[in-house]
């Protein structure tokens, strides 16, 4: 598989179970309706999870912008790559809100109020306070970027020297997905913690398009600079750190 297609499908696939999850808590008459912000937490640590363990040999699994910029930034990635990685995240994440919406279909249908149909999507504040709500997304992509860029490899010590590197298959996607849902469970309830500009502006944008005749829509487009510029700030301070740390 080669690289494009493998951050395409796993930010596809991140965003299916991802809004998935949100889709079946919000909307009405499913049946998983109500059940709650945990379950919400735990479906997109699951989603990354899947996500990671069906793209990290193809790609390397950023399935975010900010993921591919931070490790070029460190020289662990190569700059030349990082367009052709953000595009397929971008697109990939348009996809995977439009197989979400046609799971979801008759679900939309019967939900009235459009802020839960957005809420599927997009992030949106629950006060709404844009630089409360810009820091709240800077300290969340801080803390996965942090946690990604100073994740410990496998390896097995020889001795004081030593080390011999070795793959964990899918296990090894287990710290990211429990990293996400760490963020979640704990940072998440400020702005629903997009912390991935892709994850929130591509559905966005489909939201937009499928409503350009529903008068009561509103994909609420000046809030979309708080899941664009807070995760840029988080990955900055986090490139920092461990450039100085390292």
């Amino acid at each position: 598989m080669n690289p494009f297609f493998s951050e395409l499908l796993g930010t596809m696939l991140l965003i299916l179970l991802g809004s998935g999850v949100v889709a079946n808590v919000v909307l009405e008459k499913t049946k998983g309706n109500n059940s709650g912000w945990i379950v919400i937490a735990l479906g997109w640590g699951i989603a990354v999870f899947v996500a990671v363990y069906v793209t990290a040999d193809y790609s390397g699994a950023h399935l975010n912008p900010v993921v591919t910029l931070s490790l070029a930034a460190v020289n662990k990635f190569p700059w030349q790559q990082v367009p052709v990685y953000i595009t397929a995240q971008f697109i990939g994440a348009f996809l995977g809100a439009a197989l979400t919406w046609l799971t979801y279909r008759n679900h939309f249908m019967a939900t009235h109020s459009e802020a839960l149909k957005l809420a599927v999507f997009a992030t949106t504040p629950a006060i709404d306070s844009f630089w409360d709500n810009l820091l709240c997304e800077t300290i969340g992509t801080f803390v996965l970027i942090v946690g990604i860029l100073f994740l410990m490899p496998a390896h097995l010590k020889i001795d004081s020297v030593n080390k011999v590197a070795f793959g964990l298959g899918a296990i090894g996607a287990l710290p990211v997905a429990l990293l996400i849902l760490g963020i979640g469970l704990c940072l998440g309830g400020p702005t629903g913690y997009a912390i991935n500009p892709a994850r929130d502006l591509s559905p966005r944008l489909f939201y937009t398009l499928i409503n350009l005749k529903n008068p009561h829509a509103d994909a609420r487009w000046k809030y979309s600079l708080v899941p664009l510029l807070g995760p840029i700030l988080g990955a900055c301070f986090a490139v920092l750190l461990y450039t100085c740390t390292t």
